[in-house]
Parts: C-alpha cells; sequence; structure tokens
C-alpha cells in the first residue's frame, strides 16, 4: 500500500536486545534497529504487512497481514519474545473470505478489557463489503473469531480501512472509505445489542460538495467524546480535509475544521489520522505536498483555527518521503513517525520531531534497506512504544523473504 495506527521472558529479551543493538563496529542506524520477524510467502505466514503493531502487558506484539496465510485471504498474528532472547511468531487467525467470514485485514488491532482483539476487513464478509470481527483466546490456547457485523455495501458503509476505537460505554467506532448515502464513506458506531450481537449505526455520511470525503483514518476522541480524523479527498480544494463530529440533540454534525490547500507549502492528501496533545492541538501528516512534494507534517489549533507545518520532507537521500502512517508522541513530547520510501536507500525511514521552542527540528532515526542483513522496507504504518522506550512496527517490503519484517528500533 505504498503511497495510498512484564513477563521475565520480556525481560530477558529486552535485554538481550539491547545488547545487540549495541554491539561495536557498526553504523549507528544498525545498532539502532532490529528485525524481530521476517514473513514468508508460505504455510501459516502471511506477508506484506501494511497495519502497525499493538502490545499487550507483558510484552507481546499483535498484528495483521492483508494477504497470505493458508486461505491466502490475510492473518492476524502474534510475535512473542522467547526466554534467553529471540522472538517466535504464531498465527491466531488466517482469513478465507468464504461464508461470513471477511479477508484483507489493512488497519491495526485494539484489545478490551478482558483481552480480546477486535479489528476490520476491508473486504469478504456476507456481503463482500468487509467486517468487523473479534478474536477472543479460548481454553485450549487458539483464538476463536466472531463476525461482530457485515458491512452491507450501501447507506451502512462499506471497505473499513482503519483500526477502531471504544468509548467509555463499550461502543465501537470507526470509518468506511466508501459507502453511505453518496457512497464517499461513513464514521459508523456498533453497539452491544440486549441479548447478544451488535447494531450499527451510521453517525455520519460524507456528502458532495465541500464536505470531505473517502476517509482512511481512525478516530480519536477529545475529553467531551467528539470525534476527530482527516479525509483524503473533498474539502474546499479537493485535497483532503480534518473534520469534528459533535453529539447534539437532532443526532451527529460534522464540521470542517480545516481544508488541505495544494498551494506549494500546504501538505495535501493526508491518509493518517491525528494525535492530541494535552493542549488539544492536533498533529497528523500529509502524503504528498509541502514545499517538496514529498509530504509533511502538520499541526492544527482547533482553538486558534490555524493550521502550521511543522516539516516539509524533502527525499532522499537525506530524508524521507511520503509519509502514509500518523505520528506518535513520546513521554517527553517528541513525535516519531515513518515514510514510505526516502532516505539513505530510498526505502523509507523512521523519523523523530523535537520541539525547540521556536519551531520543530527533525532527525533520522532507521533508513531502511541499509544493507546490514535482511532489513525491512517501506513502513506503510505507524509505530508503538513499550514502557521502555523501544519502538516496533512493519514494513511492507524487505526482509529475509522480500515479504515484509516486525522491526524494533531503540532510540
Amino acid at each position: 500500500m505504498r503511497n495510498q495506527k512484564s513477563s521475565i521472558g520480556w525481560v530477558v529479551g529486552l535485554a538481550t536486545f539491547a545488547v545487540s543493538l549495541l554491539g561495536t563496529g557498526t553504523p549507528a542506524s544498525a545498532q539502532q534497529e532490529k528485525v524481530l520477524h521476517s514473513f514468508y510467502s508460505s504455510g501459516y505466514d502471511g506477508f506484506f504487512p501494511a497495519a502497525g503493531l499493538i502490545t499487550d502487558s507483558t510484552g507481546n506484539l499483535y498484528g495483521s497481514t492483508p494477504v497470505g496465510g493458508i486461505y491466502g485471504g490475510g492473518i492476524v498474528f502474534k510475535v512473542a519474545p522467547k526466554t534467553g532472547g529471540g522472538w517466535t511468531t504464531k498465527t491466531l487467525h488466517a482469513f478465507s473470505g468464504t461464508g461470513t467470514d471477511g479477508f484483507d485485514p489493512t488497519a491495526s488491532l485494539i484489545f478490551d478489557a478482558k483481552g480480546n482483539l477486535y479489528g476490520t476487513t476491508y473486504s469478504g464478509g456476507a456481503y463482500g463489503a468487509g467486517t468487523v470481527f473479534e478474536l477472543s483466546p479460548t481454553v485450549g490456547g487458539g483464538w476463536a473469531e466472531t463476525v461482530l457485523y457485515a458491512f452491507h455495501d450501501g447507506s451502512d458503509g462499506r471497505h473499513p480501512p482503519a483500526a477502531l476505537i471504544f468509548d467509555a460505554d463499550g461502543n465501537l467506532y470507526g470509518t468506511t472509505r466508501q459507502g453511505g448515502t453518496y457512497n464517499l464513506g461513513t464514521v459508523f458506531e456498533l453497539s452491544p445489542a440486549v441479548g447478544g450481537g451488535w447494531t450499527e449505526t451510521v453517525l455520519y455520511g460524507f456528502r458532495k460538495g465541500s464536505d470531505g470525503r473517502y476517509p482512511q483514518a481512525a478516530l480519536i476522541f477529545d475529553a467531551s467524546g467528539n470525534p476527530y480524523s482527516t479525509t483524503t479527498q473533498g474539502g474546499t480544494y479537493n485535497n483532503g480535509t480534518v473534520f469534528e463530529l459533535k453529539s447534539g440533540a437532532g443526532g451527529w454534525t460534522e464540521k470542517i475544521l480545516y481544508n488541505f490547500n495544494p498551494n506549494g507549502s500546504d501538505g495535501v492528501i493526508p491518509f493518517a489520522g491525528l494525535v492530541m496533545d494535552r493542549a488539544g492541538n492536533l498533529y497528523g501528516t500529509t502524503n504528498y505536498g509541502g514545499a517538496y512534494g514529498y509530504g509533511t507534517v502538520f499541526e492544527f489549533s482547533p482553538t486558534a483555527k490555524a493550521e502550521k507545518i511543522l516539516h516539509s520532507f524533502s527525499g532522499a537521500p537525506a530524508d524521507g518521503m511520503y509519509p502514509f502512517a500518523g505520528l506518535i508522541f513520546d513521554a517527553s513530547g517528541n513525535l516519531y513517525g515513518t515514510t514510505t520510501d526516502g532516505g539513505a536507500y530510498g526505502c523509507g525511514v523512521v523519523f523523530a520531531m523535537t520541539p525547540t521552542g521556536s519551531g520543530w527540528t527533525e532527525e533520522l532515526a532507521h533508513s531502511f534497506c541499509n544493507g546490514n542483513g535482511p532489513d525491512g522496507a517501506y513502513p506503510d504504518a505507524g509505530m508503538i512504544f513499550d514502557g521502555l522506550g523501544n519502538l516496533y512496527g512493519t514494513t511492507s517490503g524487505g526482509g529475509t523473504y522480500n515479504n515484509g519484517t516486525v522491526f524494533a528500533i531503540r532510540p
């Protein structure tokens, strides 16, 4: 999808990992990054991961691939640290795309409080338009899938591309790239129904004209429970928007907060979602635009109703190109993200953005395809931190078999 979210074993694994990263006689980037798993396109393994990872309380990593597995429809996988070092990979579910099962999971997963996994498939299900699913651990050590909702390829939305989010009451929220009254995408809610099952409600269907259209990203909530996200197209200049939904007596209303402007300096076409700082400011990336045309990192202040470009990517070899994924904050307020291309070897980068008081400075933490072993290439997804400050993510290419990787970086 280029250019289109402690156990003893865990502690020992991290210690071994740290030692392996701090060896001598290797470039700085090689010291920082380690491939935990290289996907191979045979048997039960998936390949070409497009989504990011999540972690549980014991340091296990969970993710999905849109293709591969025994049925070819993608998998949900777990990567676990081993006592004494190293990592093991296990397929938790292989999507078949037959019957009610979905296929092509492109989004990151989420946990509920009981340890069940939730996610979406872009296609498949009873109507071929995608699903929302739950995976629950079983007594025997396996995982059982339940399809919570199958999109009908109509006004209810179709093709959910992004991760879900829970509210405080246990309802799920997400976006679909198409469907709705005008087939331009939706924001939806899934609520547990009395007696079992889930009920879907379309909170908003994107419209023609100056409205946004084709949302690709997940939602975030502010402190009042209002959702925010982006659309890849639409708006005043048809180059994407930042939007907010609010609930009122008459239902949900949408407000366009910002229209991306192809004026030569602004970013355009935001595929990624947003993160919010403590002051309520929103941060994200655009896949294109900026001073060099290779994408941007931006900040939007809802209070000031103003957008600011924090960085314009300049391209290989000094900088990344085409950020597809969103950003994350560390505990010090620095931002981290990925670009799918660019960097020293043209295979994408991990970058860090640091506030300086008068602006932000960017630094490359890793350039992929560094030639030191089977490095990954083309990171389409965002990253996560563990409790020790290590970063984890996926690449859609590269690795031993050139089918993608799970990687870790020690900043």
